[in-house]
């Protein structure tokens, strides 16, 4: 099975580095006879690739951050705090898990419109500051965390605060870490958005940046290895950090299974 779900990627890479007539060739050439590893290096001249990357790495990682500190407070309210309209709260949250995010576009463009912040960092930042799977995800795993502890802490004057970020947030940390992950790469290969409220190569992300080399490399066949090798090494930093993660993404499902 795993060899089955690799085989995508490694049908990619292996194109990355033959020549155009090795890629149509029937039967399917597996291995070129000679690999053309100049594919990489033209690829990467041919864009600014360096700049995609690091717009996509710092905007996935600015919105992890963020994301973390909200979903970590509003997780901690739902779950440890009481007030009238908990629950609802709550509700609420999970219902607009059921809205269209393209039905928000609109709404959004305008109100980053009227800020000035199209085409900026804070646009793309602050539009993706909120992951309603990730508050869901954290509040199973506040549910899990011993009462005994909490009530400990506030008996010995804890404030909220320190409660959160001392005692919930070290027990839940695969929990944060395995949606850190997820949201990162959700947010590294976002396109449409991206696409829509920027406009300047200076903002583009990776995957528009990919997108237009399609175009621009003369997409449909022309330059198909070259694709090809953009594609490998923008992939590529995700599968290295996935096979360094893999034992947290465990922890997180068997902490947020159960519930109360």
């Amino acid at each position: 099975m795993t060899g089955l779900i690799a085989l995508p990627f490694l049908w990619m890479v292996t194109n990355s580095i033959k020549t155009t007539d090795e890629m149509w060739a029937w039967p399917p050439v597996w291995w070129p006879a000679e690999a053309v590893w100049s594919n990489f290096p033209d690829a990467w001249s041919a864009a600014r690739f360096g700049r995609y990357m690091f717009n996509s790495f710092f905007v996935a990682a600015a919105i992890v951050a963020i994301q973390t500190v909200n979903t970590a407070m509003l997780a901690y309210a739902i779950t440890q705090m009481r007030f009238w309209g908990r629950d609802m709260l709550f509700g609420l949250v999970l219902v607009t898990y059921m809205l269209p995010v393209p039905a928000t576009y609109v709404v959004s463009f305008i109100i980053l419109s009227r800020l000035g912040w199209l085409d900026s960092y804070q646009g793309l930042i602050v539009s993706n500051s909120v992951s309603v799977l990730a508050i869901f995800l954290v509040r199973q795993a506040f549910l899990q965390v011993p009462r005994d502890y909490i009530e400990a802490a506030r008996m010995d004057g804890a404030s909220h605060w320190k409660v959160l970020w001392q005692i919930c947030f070290p027990l839940a940390k695969p929990v944060f870490i395995t949606v850190g992950i997820l949201n990162f790469i959700v947010q590294y290969n976002n396109y449409f958005w991206p696409r829509l409220i920027t406009r300047s190569d200076e903002m583009r992300l990776v995957s528009v940046g990919l997108r237009q080399f399609f175009i621009e490399a003369g997409a449909y066949g022309i330059q198909w290895p070259l694709i090809m090798a953009a594609a490998t090494f923008i992939v590529l930093p995700l599968l290295i950090g996935f096979l360094f993660v893999q034992k947290w993404l465990v922890r997180a499902v068997s902490l947020t299974s159960g519930q109360k």
